[in-house]
Parts: C-alpha cells; sequence; structure tokens
C-alpha cells in the first residue's frame, strides 16, 4: 500500500488551505469522488488544491462550505490563496501562472520583449522598472523573483511542457541591457535550448507583413482541459479559452513559425549574438 505524502501547512498559504481542506473533508469520511459529487470538478484537480498546487475556484469553495457545513472558512480564505499564488504578478495573470504547470505545450510570440519565463535577473529588472519606474526597491525585487520562479518550470523532472518561442530579431539586435548582461541573456536562451527544454525561433526584421503584426500571443495545450490563448498590453491581459477563437489563433501561430527561421538557424543567431556583445561588438543583422 503506498502511504500518501503528508502537506506541510506551514509551507505557504495554499499549503495551509489545502491541508486544512483535506482534514475537513477527511473528518467528514468522504472520498476525493464523494466530496464532489454536484460539482463539476475532477478529483485530480481537488487534489492538486489540497496540495497547494491550484488555486481554489470560488464555486468549489461554495461547493466545500455546502458539503462540509462549515461557515464560511473556504470562500473567506479562498481569495488570500489567489493573492499568495499570484504574488509578485499583476491579478490579470493569475490564470496564466497556474495554466502553465499543468500544460502539455506552451507556444509564444513575443515582437517587443523576451518572455517572462526566459528573462535573466537583468532583463527582468529593466522590464519592471521600465514599465513601473517609481517602484520601490522590495516591489522590483519582488517581482523579479516572481519571474526567476516561474522558470523553474524548465528544470522539473517530473512535468515540463512543450515551450515553443517565436521572438523577433529586434529583441536580439537592439539590446535592452548593457552588452555583459544582454550576452548573458542569449547565452540563457541558447543554454534551454541546447538542453531541449525549448525550441526558439527568430522572426528577422525583414518579414514586415505577418499574422501576429498587432501584438504578443501565448497558446497553451492540457491534456485534461481545453486550450487558452494569452494576450497582454501594458496594464492588462486577456485570456480566451472559446475553442474556435483559440485554433483560429494557433493557425495564425502556425503561419507565424513557417516565416521564422529555423530552430538551428535560430540558435547560431542567439550564439553569435552573445559572442558579439562579449567582445563590444554590434551583432550583425540578418540578411
Amino acid at each position: 500500500m503506498v502511504r500518501r505524502k503528508d502537506i506541510d501547512g506551514s509551507m505557504s498559504v495554499p499549503d495551509f488551505y489545502g491541508k486544512e481542506l483535506r482534514w475537513k473533508r477527511e473528518a467528514a469520511g468522504l472520498s476525493l469522488e464523494a466530496f464532489l459529487e454536484g460539482s463539476f470538478y475532477g478529483k485530480t484537480y481537488l487534489s492538486d488544491i489540497e496540495r497547494g498546487q491550484r488555486r481554489m475556484p470560488l464555486d468549489l469553495a461554495r461547493h466545500a462550505e455546502r458539503v462540509l457545513g462549515t461557515d464560511g472558512f473556504f470562500e473567506r480564505r479562498c481569495e488570500d490563496v489567489r493573492k499568495a499564488r499570484r504574488a509578485g504578478h499583476a491579478a490579470y495573470f493569475e490564470k496564466v501562472l497556474e495554466a502553465e504547470k499543468h500544460a502539455l505545450a506552451i507556444e509564444e510570440w513575443c515582437p517587443m520583449l523576451l518572455p517572462g519565463l526566459l528573462q535573466t535577473p537583468a532583463y527582468a529588472r529593466a522590464v519592471v522598472l521600465a514599465g513601473l519606474p517609481l517602484s520601490l526597491d522590495a516591489e522590483v525585487e519582488e517581482k523579479v523573483n516572481a519571474r526567476m520562479a516561474r522558470a523553474e518550470l524548465f528544470e522539473a523532472d517530473h512535468h515540463t511542457p512543450g515551450y515553443w518561442v517565436i521572438l523577433h530579431e529586434s529583441l536580439i539586435t537592439d539590446p535592452l541591457l548593457e552588452a555583459k548582461d544582454m550576452a548573458e541573456q542569449l547565452d540563457r536562451i541558447a543554454e534551454l535550448a541546447e538542453r531541449r527544454r525549448i525550441t526558439a525561433q527568430v522572426l528577422p526584421r525583414k518579414c514586415v507583413a505577418h499574422p501576429f503584426m498587432t501584438g504578443s500571443a501565448m497558446i497553451m495545450t492540457f491534456s485534461d482541459a481545453p486550450p487558452l490563448f494569452y494576450t497582454e498590453a501594458l496594464h492588462s491581459g486577456d485570456t480566451i479559452d472559446d475553442i474556435a477563437l483559440v485554433q483560429a489563433y494557433r493557425k495564425s501561430y502556425d503561419r507565424l513559425r513557417a516565416v521564422a527561421l529555423s530552430p538551428e538557424a535560430s540558435l547560431a543567431t542567439f550564439k553569435a549574438a552573445a559572442e558579439d556583445y562579449r567582445n563590444g561588438r554590434e551583432p550583425d543583422r540578418l540578411e
């Protein structure tokens, strides 16, 4: 018989919340399946909540109150868990934070900034200060640390989603950082590509007309849920789960992928540009 792993409720707000939920459920003599009767959720989803790995949706929190006969604890603390899970990130990014940990595949298009999953601390700090120049040092570091924590996704042994990213050439040749830091940033992308943790492509500057001229894109697919599309502006983000619309975005992404450099040529571009920055040279633009 496999012994279940105990939950350390002292680790975080989500862990404490999940441990309390499991204790109440088991004290009521309910299995995962029995607890979920009358809800729209599966036992894997509930198990993830109990282990502090997923947020508790408000409707499920209310279901818990009814089933367990509690006094509103789970509904009242639901938002506390949500805030804890998104620490260092905007509220509109919350759904992406959770979804990317359970995705089979993540595909991104980044025309203006390197994506958060690939950023080094220096790059993340520069982006935060550019967008929020009056932020206190502690606030900046919280946001930087939150982005670095997301990148642990690439180090997980049990589940690493397939990650495909298309980057505009200007992100390489028009540096946001000093040469030394820019070399380190490009080395990071090349290292992940060489370890086969990511597949990266460069869209040449000369490809002026393409399907995603109007903004960024992030497409996530799952084994047990419909796909999601996410796009972001300066102070807002939009998550779309309409299947037909996500499929339309996916077709546009596939067309964009077709006109970008191959992964092999792109890797060579990252490495050559990093070397140029290390040697005090400006990287050549693609022909």
